[in-house]
């Protein structure tokens, strides 16, 4: 069974899987901090959008303060239940960005492939022609008689 393992362990496939999912998590801290550090803030200064406090009251223990405004999420949260919408739209607005994030640069790296696939042109060289040494005319009478010969005899 040990034995086993090891041609398991040692097969290409799994050590390209394992390869693949370090890279896939480098490269998800690479698209991450892309939308959270560049993407995410750029949004925030053109929306002004804040949803990570969008919340519906689930208790009776949260209630609206004097300029009508209910408290921050989490402080709503330590009162009691709730149904917290807004940071659903956050995390469907980050994915969004995210895979069209993912959606460029594959598309970049597949172009890349495409221009590096091109084959080169090759320079195609004419053929030289080598004409057959012209044969004098008493050779090839003499040649077509000894073939005529051979044929009858």
């Amino acid at each position: 069974m040990l034995e086993d393992f090891k041609k398991f362990a040692a097969a290409g496939n799994v050590v390209d899987l394992a390869v693949g999912v370090i890279v896939g998590g480098m490269f998800g801290k690479i698209v991450t901090a892309f939308v959270d550090d560049l993407i995410n803030p750029i949004l925030g200064l053109v929306g002004k959008a804040d949803f990570t406090n969008l919340y519906i009251p689930l208790s009776s223990k949260i209630v609206s303060t004097a300029g009508g405004q209910l408290p921050a999420l989490a402080d709503a949260r330590k009162l009691g239940p709730v149904l917290a919408y807004g940071d659903f739209i956050t995390v469907v607005i980050n994915t969004v960005i995210t895979l069209f994030a993912i959606f460029l640069v594959v598309r970049g790296l597949n172009k890349m492939r495409e221009r590096m696939a091109k084959p080169v042109p090759v320079v195609e060289e004419t053929p030289v022609v080598v004409e057959a040494p012209q044969v004098p005319a008493d050779v090839a009478l003499l040649t077509e008689i000894r073939d005529l010969l051979r044929s009858k005899g």
